[in-house]
């Protein structure tokens, strides 16, 4: 088949914002990955591959290589072979990303994605009001705050610690554009448009109410003033633009806070309760209704992971037993009420650990820590941000066990991959990196 330079490189970065765009629906997303896999594959003679990139797609591809190693260790063919076809865009992403990085437009994917998934969410928390008036009256009078972010996560289809990783990182691109905006003095409806956008986006954060994406986001604003403020600007100017910042974030936050008693609650006394419990749950009255949620819950689950962990070196339990196995341990323990709700692990490290072995915690490392070389490298705000965003994650969820975290780092750390192979390009291959 003949294609033109030029439409090539339209359809290819247009497939690559759709992949971005629809992240959030897995079905129609995976329809766009399959059509963006078969379009490079029509092409593949396009292709070009470098040493670096050869590297960085063989760190990209690092999870599923290590299901693929460790592939005889499981009890069922079926769900070993189930688990590796989940990661199968750790394979797709980096070959034909990497091997098109001189085609990738970065920054106007950036900002096209932010944009288009702010509106995407827009339309739907429009839809949440409209077909769930009940649960917006509940929320306008206080009660029941608890299940509302959730219940708009579902509403849309994702799981809400999910939606807000994804939203955290669009919190992130929007306020480093704001803030560049106002570094190169750009028109006040450029200026305007771009805070509205952050003020926005960082109120659907709010809104789902998820504690780590918070906490990414309050780091995230923390970076993007150190890596384009402190580095750039006199310690006067500096100290403005912080105290300016401070103050809206915190502005926000206070009003929402102030329509939100229970968040209040949620970071304190939910968050923190019972933490003299840890593996002794079932000691507490009505567990269901005071710690569900809780912190204690979850080192109650990485401590039965870790002793099972430990019992299973060196090489685990196998990708597809790491739950039955898990689960199996509850209740040779007599932990009754993580047996009851069959509790995963909810941290990405102990998880590989418990499926992998010892080599299980260090590809996690090898992957999120490759995610913040190229930040460091770059100097790049947003690639840095976007590595604490899913370091966090993944330290209190197992975002590599599903398809809202597979393929949304994986398109995300081939696209900065590729980002940081132009700019190695520029340089003459000398090893630094400019922006």
């Amino acid at each position: 088949m003949n294609i033109s330079e030029k439409n090539f490189n339209k359809i290819y970065n247009f497939l690559l914002f759709a992949i971005a765009t629809t992240m959030l629906f897995r079905k129609v997303c995976t329809i766009i990955i399959i059509v963006f896999a078969v379009f490079n594959l029509l092409f593949f003679k396009k292709l070009k591959g470098t040493n670096s990139a050869i590297v960085l797609g063989v760190v990209i591809a690092s999870p599923i290589l290590l299901e693929l190693l460790f592939f005889w260790n499981n009890d069922s063919l079926a769900l070993g072979l189930k688990s590796i076809e989940k990661s199968i865009s750790l394979v797709v992403f980096p070959l034909f990303i990497l091997g098109h990085f001189q085609r990738i437009v970065f920054n106007k994917l950036l900002r096209f994605y932010s944009v288009a998934t702010t509106a995407i969410v827009l339309f739907f928390f429009v839809r949440f009001i409209v077909l769930y008036p009940d649960l917006m009256n509940k929320y306008l009078k206080g009660t029941d705050l608890w299940e509302m972010g959730y219940s708009f996560a579902n509403s849309i289809g994702i799981h809400a610690p999910a939606l807000n990783m994804h939203l955290a990182f669009v919190v992130i691109i929007h306020f480093y554009y704001t803030i560049n905006a106002f570094k190169i003095n750009a028109t006040l409806l450029d200026k305007g448009s771009r805070l509205f956008l952050f003020m926005l986006s960082f109120f659907f954060v709010l809104f789902v109410n998820t504690r780590v994406a918070l906490i990414n986001v309050l780091l995230g604003i923390a970076v993007v003033l150190f890596f384009e403020i402190a580095n750039k600007y006199s310690f006067k100017k500096s100290i403005k633009i912080f105290l300016a910042t401070t103050a809206l974030v915190g502005g926000i936050f206070f009003l929402f806070v102030q329509s939100n008693p229970y968040m209040s609650e949620k970071y304190s006394k939910v968050t923190f309760a019972y933490m003299d419990k840890i593996g002794k749950l079932d000691e507490i009255e009505n567990p269901e209704s005071t710690i569900f949620n809780a912190l204690v819950t979850r080192l109650s689950i990485w401590k039965s992971t870790w002793e099972l962990s430990v019992k299973k070196l060196p090489f685990g339990t196998g990708a597809s037993d790491g739950k039955p196995e898990l689960f199996k341990y509850y209740k040779q323990t007599n932990q009754h009420f993580l047996s009851k709700y069959e509790f995963p692990v909810h941290n990405q490290f102990l998880d590989f650990l418990l499926k992998f072995g010892i080599l299980g915690p260090v590809v996690v490392l090898l992957y999120i820590g490759g995610i913040g070389f190229l930040g460091m490298d770059l100097k790049n705000a947003v690639v840095f941000s976007f590595f604490i965003i899913f370091l966090m994650s993944n330290l209190m969820d197992d975002f590599l066990l599903r398809f809202d975290g597979i393929a949304f780092s994986g398109l995300w750390f081939s696209i900065f991959s590729s980002y940081w192979l132009q700019q190695k390009k520029i340089n003459g291959n000398k090893g630094q990196v400019v922006l």
